[in-house]
C-alpha cells in the first residue's frame, strides 16, 4: 500500500483548546491558557427531554443517547468545537492510492475502564458485532453506508461476520477496507456505532452488560448512574489516556419532560444548560444576552408518511402529499411558534450541510395564498373534499414543542383543507418502536446527520434503508445514491434526488434545526460553532462566579 496521506497526531491537535502542555485539572486554580478562575466544583449538569435509548455503542440510536456513549466510550476520531477531526483512539491514518483500504495507527496507551488495553481487535469485534443481524442493532445498515467490504452480504446474513472487510494487523494497526471510495469516511468513525466494545465483557453480562455495576468502557467517563425517568450521570475516568487534561469531573443529565419547568430550574441555578421553549428565544435574548444562544445544527424536522401495506390508501396518491405539504405555512411555523431561528425547509437536506446546492423549489418562491389554492386544488383532483373528506392520525414522540407544532399543523390542514388530523403523542421509546414498526398513518420525524455530507440525509429514504419509516420506494431515486458513491461530482445527482422527493413528497419538510438552548456564562468551550453538535463533556470547563 503507498501512503499518500498521513494526518499526525501533531497536526490535528493543533484545532484543539486543550494540549497536553498546558491544560488544567479540577483542581487548579486558575486555567492556564485563559488565566481564569474555575470552579471547585467541576460538574457540568443538563436536561434531557426522556430516557435514552442505549448507553451500547452499537444499539443507541437517538442524538441524546449519543451525546451520552461518546463520554463512556472513545471512537477512532473525534471532532473539535469546529466539527474538525481530531484524534481519538487513531493517532494518525494512511489511505491507499485507490483510496479503498484505511490504515489507523492507534495510540498504545489507550485503556478500558478496567485497566485493560484498548486494541484495534475492540474495533473488530465492535464493527462485526453491529454488523451481525443476530445483534438487531438499529443502526447495522450502517456498515452498509460505510461501504466495507462485503458490508451488504455480512448485514444481509449471507456472509459470516469475519468476512466484513475491518481487521486488526495487531493491536495497535487497525485495516479497514472498503468496496468503493468514500471521501467522507474517516467522517464515519466518528459515529458511535463505530465505537470500540468490550467483547469479554458482553461475553459475561450479556443484555446486562450496560448496568453501571457492570459497563466497561474506553472514554473519559464512566457510567455511575443510570435512573430511568429521572437522571444519567457520568464520573470522570482515570483510566483515560487523557485524564490529566480532563477539567470536567462529571457531567449529569436531568430527564424533565417539561421544557418550561426544565427552564424554571436552569432559572434557579439547578442546570448549566437547557432548551429553550418554543417561541421563548427572543424574550430570553432580550432578558438573559448572550446566554440565550440560537445556532445552526445539521438536522431536520419533517413529517413522513406511512407508504407501506400499513399506511392509510389515500397516501398513496402523491397529489395527497403534496397538497398536505403546500398547505403548511412554514413561515408561521419558525417565526411564531418556533421563534428561535429555524430556517424553514423546503428540502430534506438543509442547505447548510457541507458541499450541498439546494435544488430550486417551485413551493418555495410561491406566495403562501397560491400554495393554499394549489393544495386546494390538488385534494380535489385526488377526490377529496366535503362530501368524502380526507381523516388520518399523526403521532408525535411527548414534547410540548412538537405538540405545538402538530397543532399548528392539524389547524392549518383542517382551516384550509377540510382535513381532520387527529393527534397523538407517545413517550420516545413507544414512539421509536411504532414508527418503526409502521403502527402509523403520519409520524414525526427528525434526523441529524451523522456526518456532514447530504448522503446523510438522503440514504434515509433509499428502499433499503433501516430509518426510512415510511418504506418510500423509487428505483430511480435508489440508483442516483448509488451513483453518487463513485461519482466525481454528486451535485447533479443529489439535485434530481431532491426534485424526485419535491414532487412525490414522502416526507414533509417542515425546519431545519437552530440549537435553541439557554447555557450558563460559566459553561466554557461548548462547541456551538459545531454543526453536528458533537459535544464531549471531556472538553468542557466551568469557571468561578
Amino acid at each position: 500500500m503507498n501512503r499518500i496521506t498521513r494526518l499526525t497526531l501533531s497536526a490535528l491537535l493543533s484545532s484543539t483548546v486543550l494540549t497536553a502542555a498546558a491544560v488544567a485539572t479540577a483542581t487548579a486554580a486558575t486555567h492556564p491558557e485563559t488565566g481564569e478562575e474555575l470552579a471547585q466544583d467541576q460538574t457540568f449538569t443538563y436536561r434531557l427531554l426522556d430516557n435514552i435509548s442505549s448507553v451500547d455503542p452499537q444499539i443507541v440510536e437517538d442524538a441524546d443517547g449519543s451525546d451520552v456513549v461518546r463520554d463512556l466510550f472513545e471512537g477512532l476520531l473525534n471532532q473539535d468545537a469546529d466539527g474538525e477531526l481530531v484524534p481519538g483512539v487513531a493517532t494518525d491514518w494512511d489511505v491507499s492510492d485507490d483510496k479503498m483500504t484505511y490504515t489507523f495507527h492507534l495510540r498504545d496507551n489507550a485503556k478500558w475502564s478496567n485497566g485493560d488495553p484498548v486494541t484495534a481487535g475492540d474495533f473488530v469485534y465492535a464493527w462485526r458485532r453491529a454488523a451481525d443481524p443476530a445483534t438487531a442493532s438499529p443502526y447495522q445498515w450502517f456498515i452498509s453506508l460505510m461501504s466495507l467490504e462485503n458490508g451488504d452480504e455480512v448485514v444481509a446474513g449471507d456472509m459470516a461476520t469475519d468476512q466484513l472487510g475491518v481487521e486488526a494487523i495487531d493491536d495497535h494497526t487497525l485495516e479497514v477496507r472498503l468496496n468503493t471510495p468514500l471521501p467522507y469516511f474517516p467522517q464515519m468513525v466518528v459515529h458511535s456505532t463505530t465505537f470500540p466494545s468490550p467483547q469479554k465483557v458482553i461475553e459475561e453480562f450479556g443484555a446486562e452488560w450496560t448496568k453501571p455495576e457492570n459497563i466497561v468502557g474506553n472514554g473519559a467517563y464512566v457510567l455511575t448512574q443510570m435512573n430511568p425517568g429521572e437522571s444519567i450521570v457520568r464520573e470522570k475516568n482515570d483510566q483515560y489516556w487523557d485524564a490529566e487534561n480532563v477539567i470536567l469531573e462529571k457531567s449529569v443529565a436531568l430527564i424533565i419532560n417539561d421544557e418550561n419547568v426544565a427552564l424554571t430550574r436552569y432559572q434557579a441555578g439547578e442546570l448549566d444548560m437547557t432548551d429553550i421553549p418554543a417561541g421563548q428565544f427572543p424574550r430570553l435574548r432580550d432578558e438573559y444576552g448572550e446566554e440565550a444562544h440560537s445556532f445552526p445544527k445539521l438536522c431536520n424536522y419533517y413529517y413522513t408518511f406511512n407508504l407501506s401495506d400499513s399506511g392509510p390508501e389515500a397516501f398513496k396518491d402523491p397529489k395527497v402529499r403534496q397538497a398536505l405539504s403546500l398547505a403548511v405555512d412554514r413561515d408561521i411555523i419558525v417565526n411564531n411558534v418556533m421563534a428561535g431561528g429555524q430556517p424553514p425547509a423546503y428540502t430534506f437536506t438543509p442547505e447548510a450541510t457541507a458541499g450541498f446546492t439546494p435544488p430550486e423549489v417551485e413551493m418555495a418562491s410561491m406566495t403562501q395564498a397560491e400554495r393554499d389554492e394549489k393544495a386546494r386544488t390538488l385534494l380535489e383532483e385526488a377526490g377529496y373534499g366535503p362530501d368524502n373528506p380526507l381523516s388520518f392520525e399523526m403521532v408525535y414522540n411527548t414534547s410540548e414543542a412538537h405538540e405545538k407544532v402538530a397543532v399548528v399543523l392539524s389547524q392549518m390542514w383542517k382551516q384550509k383543507l377540510g382535513v381532520q388530523a387527529e393527534l397523538a403523542n407517545m413517550e420516545w421509546k413507544v414512539f421509536l418502536d411504532e414508527r418503526g414498526n409502521q403502527n402509523f398513518d403520519m409520524a414525526r420525524g427528525a434526523w441529524c446527520g451523522d456526518y456532514n455530507e447530504a448522503s446523510t440525509f438522503l440514504d434515509l429514504l433509499q428502499s433499503e434503508s433501516g430509518y426510512n419509516d415510511g418504506k418510500y420506494n423509487n428505483p430511480e431515486y435508489d440508483q442516483l445514491l448509488e451513483d453518487a458513491l463513485t461519482a466525481d461530482d454528486t451535485t447533479p445527482l443529489y439535485t434530481r434526488a431532491e426534485e424526485i422527493l419535491t414532487t412525490e413528497k414522502p416526507v414533509i419538510p417542515i425546519y431545519h434545526y437552530a440549537g435553541v438552548y439557554m447555557i450558563d456564562e460559566d459553561l466554557k468551550n461548548f462547541p456551538v460553532n459545531n454543526i453536528q453538535f458533537n459535544w464531549y463533556s471531556k472538553d468542557l470547563y466551568k469557571t468561578a462566579e
